[in-house]
This record gives structure tokens, sequence and C-alpha cells, in this order.
């Protein structure tokens, strides 16, 4: 007796007798929680694709750990602080940083763009030279000094970087005071020649140009001090545990971030957005399940026979109960099964050939990325249980009520 309920349940849902429109109602609701599953497999998919495309892009720009001043812009990066930083292991570079807006020319063109001074380690950045896509990732040659700049300042200024005669001006102002009648005294300047192009995305590439570190010092005004520091570590060492050294051996005076919190609220808000579309698809679901309910409403109203007898056989309420219950759980069982293969293929097809184009002439990658992780396939399977319980109790309820009026 104690597999009974399902062994009925089984039997209706797989009788070729049962009446034409309930088994009509039975595979419309399967085939709508199998479409619903299918569907909300691929877009968490699509979105811890998108996720993981946002990582890797940034991932060739910034450091796996930066350190800056949580108030104010410039610190001295002295002995002490040099040798707090180098003492600590698994650090692969340490790369000094000085970070400003300023003011450039280039030909007739000018713009102000976001001027990024790195010293000579940053150079051996493996990932940022694969986003090369014109000269080379070169600042320093002997004495020469030179710049990398971003594909979208690159197009804004038409700068060429295999033409030897036009350099690159860059302007930043000085502390201004009234009373002075000569403008080249109220800023610094300097000249560089193009090196390379890079893009990696349009945030940077549009904002960006690289320059020596004692090119910027010099433009700035400033000898020794930093705006950030940015650390690359050795392969296999654990980011957050180098994270707290670092933040035991500074202080409170430093933010000392990991490459996710440089970018915190973008990466939170994609997080949003996949919780609304897996509550919005849940909600789909849902309304799918309104078919199970009346399939299952429309089965006990039919099955009252079948009930009477399984009652006068000595059979409990709670079994007759059960046997609807477990009839919803196979027919959503069936659906979400079948859309979480229909949903999984899919994935599988498109991270391996690329089936669905961006159809964008400046996107980053051709395909929509895909990343498919088991967590996804559990909340979903955890959601069509609850909605399947919800929606399958009221008819389970009614066939129990057939009975209890009979016994009366």
């Amino acid at each position: 007796m104690k597999n009974i309920s399902f062994f009925i349940a089984r039997r209706y849902f797989l009788s070729k007798k049962k009446k034409g429109f309930i088994n009509v109602l039975s595979i419309i609701a399967m085939v709508g929680v199998a479409i619903g599953t299918a569907a909300l497999v691929i877009v968490l998919s699509v979105f811890n694709g998108l996720e993981d495309l946002i990582r890797s892009l940034y991932s060739s720009f910034d450091a796996d750990i930066k350190i800056s001043l949580k108030e104010g812009k410039f610190f001295e990066y002295d002995e002490e602080l040099k040798t707090q930083i180098q003492n600590i292991e698994g650090l692969a570079t340490i790369v000094e940083v000085v970070e400003d807006n300023v003011l450039v020319r280039y030909n007739d063109g000018e713009s102000v763009v976001r001027m990024k001074g790195v010293s000579p380690d940053f150079e051996k950045n493996a990932e940022l030279r694969n986003h090369i896509t014109e000269g080379q990732l070169k600042l320093t040659e002997k004495e020469q000094n030179f710049a990398v700049v971003g594909q979208g300042i690159r197009y804004d200024l038409s700068i060429n970087s295999r033409n030897n005669f036009l350099a690159l001006q860059f302007y930043y102002p000085k502390n201004i005071s009234p009373g002075r009648s000569n403008p080249s005294s109220m800023y610094n300047s300097g000249i560089l020649m193009p090196a390379g192009v890079f893009a990696i995305e349009k945030q940077y590439d549009e904002k960006y140009i690289f320059v020596p570190l004692r090119f910027a010092r010099n433009l700035i005004g400033k000898d020794n001090e930093c705006t950030s520091l940015e650390i690359e570590l050795e392969d296999g060492v654990s980011v957050s545990e180098i994270q707290n050294i670092l933040k035991r051996k500074l202080g409170d005076s430093f933010d000392i971030m990991n490459s996710d919190e440089q970018h915190a609220s973008l990466l939170k808000a994609i997080k949003i957005e996949k919780l609304f579309i897996y509550l919005t698809f849940s909600f789909i679901l849902a309304v799918a399940s309104f078919n199970i309910f009346f399939a299952l409403t429309m089965l006990a109203l039919d099955k009252k026979r079948d009930i009477s007898i399984l009652f006068a056989m000595g059979t409990p309420i709670k079994t007759i109960r059960n046997i609807f219950l477990k009839e919803g759980a196979i027919i959503s069982l069936s659906g979400a099964l079948t859309g979480g293969l229909f949903g999984f293929i899919i994935c599988l097809l498109q991270q391996e050939y690329g089936l669905i184009s961006m159809n964008m002439a400046s996107a980053v990658q051709e395909a929509y990325p895909v990343k498919m992780i088991a967590t996804d396939f559990i909340f979903t399977m955890l959601s069509i249980a609850i909605i399947t319980i919800l929606a399958s109790f009221k008819p389970a309820q009614v066939a129990a009520k057939s009975v209890e009026i009979q016994r009366l």
C-alpha cells in the first residue's frame, strides 16, 4: 500500500482510455512547463555567460588587487609602504599608477581623456597584449617614451601609430592663480609618439591612454606619488587571502579591492537582473501550471467511481489525495525534465557552435555567451516543485472531499 498512490497516478498518466479533453489539457500543461523550463535555463545561462564575459574583459585591464586611498587622490609610495607590500609572498608584479584627466591634441583634433601612467612592470601584462590591434604594447625604449591609446580615441583623433612625424600633445592644468598673463604658465605639457592601439571594451577604448609613469609624474608635477597600486598575483595564490593580509598591514586608510569589487555596481546590476528574470519566468511557469490545475480537477471529477471503489476497499483519504498530488508531479516533472534537457542541448550547441549571433558590429564577441551552472537547474526544479504542489493541492482536495461526502 506504500506506493499505491504513485502506481495509480502513473496508470492515470499513461492510460489510453483517459478522456480526450483531459488528455489534451495534460499534454498542454506538460508542454507549457517544458517550454518555460527550457526558456528559464537558457536565459539564466546567457546571463551567466555575460557575467563571465565582462569579468574576462575587465581582467585584461584591471589587476587582481588594486590599492588606493579612501580619502584623497595621491599618496607617497615610500620605502616603508614598499617594504610592507613587497614582503608578502605570492605577488607577481606591483605596478605604480598615476591616473588623471588630461587634454590630448593630435594634428587638428583634441579630446579630454584619462591618462594612466604605469611603471615598467605593466608591460608584462600578457592579457592586454592580446588586445593590441595596431602597433605594439610598448611604453619605453631606452630613453624614449611612447603612448598606447584606446581604439575609440584613435578613431576620434584619427591617430596613425605608423606616422613618425605626428605626436600626441598632452596638457595638464597647474594651480591657476589670479594675475597670470602668460597662458603657457597655467599648464604643463609633453609629447609622446603613439606606439600601439588597444581594443577591450567601449568604456575603456574611448577613455584611456597608457603612458610611462615617469612621463605622467612629470606632466602632473609629482615626484614619488601614486593614485593607486595594481598587484598581479602568482598562479594559484588566493586573492582573498592576499587581500586580507594587505588590509591588516595597511590599515583603514586604503581601499584594497579585488577585480570584482572594482566593478561591484555593474556585477550587482547583472545579478539583480538575473534575479528578476528568474522571478518573471517563474511567474510564467505559474501561469502555465493553471493547465495542471484544470487537468487534475477534471480528472478528479472523472474518476469519482474509481475513488469510490478505492475507498470501499479501505484506501485512506490521505492516499487518495496523494494520487492526484503525484499525478500533478508526474505531469510537471515530465515537462521539466524535457524542457531542462532541451535547454541544456541548446546551451551546449550555443557554446560549441555559436548558433545565435549578437548581430552587432561593435560586439566584443560574435555569438551570445552562455555558461550553465548546476544551481540554476536546481532552483528551476525547486520553483517547479513548489508551483506543482500549489497547483495540485486543490484538485486533490476535491477528490478527498468527494470521499468524505460518500462517507456521509
